[in-house]
């Protein structure tokens, strides 16, 4: 089973929010997932990161793959940490 980290689209038309799932690389975008562990608001300004990256870095550890969008929200949050 493949594992890849990938955002999961919750909210409605408009207000969208997303959630950073663990989920096999089989299932649909908004399917069923193993793990959650984290989610972003981009209606805010700005924009809510929070992600858990304790199981980020297990799951990457164990050879999850992690998505191009789900990276650009990691970096974005290490930048605002860095500024504080």
């Amino acid at each position: 089973m493949a594992v890849h980290i990938r955002m999961r689209r919750m909210g409605t038309n408009k207000r969208l929010q997303f959630r950073i799932v663990a989920t096999d690389s089989r299932m649909p975008r908004d399917g069923r997932f193993l793990e959650k562990f984290g989610h972003y608001d981009p209606t805010t300004e700005p924009a809510k990161i929070k992600i858990d990256e304790e199981r980020l870095a297990y799951w990457v550890k164990n050879g999850a793959q992690v998505s191009p969008a789900v990276k650009s929200l990691m970096k974005q949050l290490k930048k605002r940490n860095a500024g504080k």
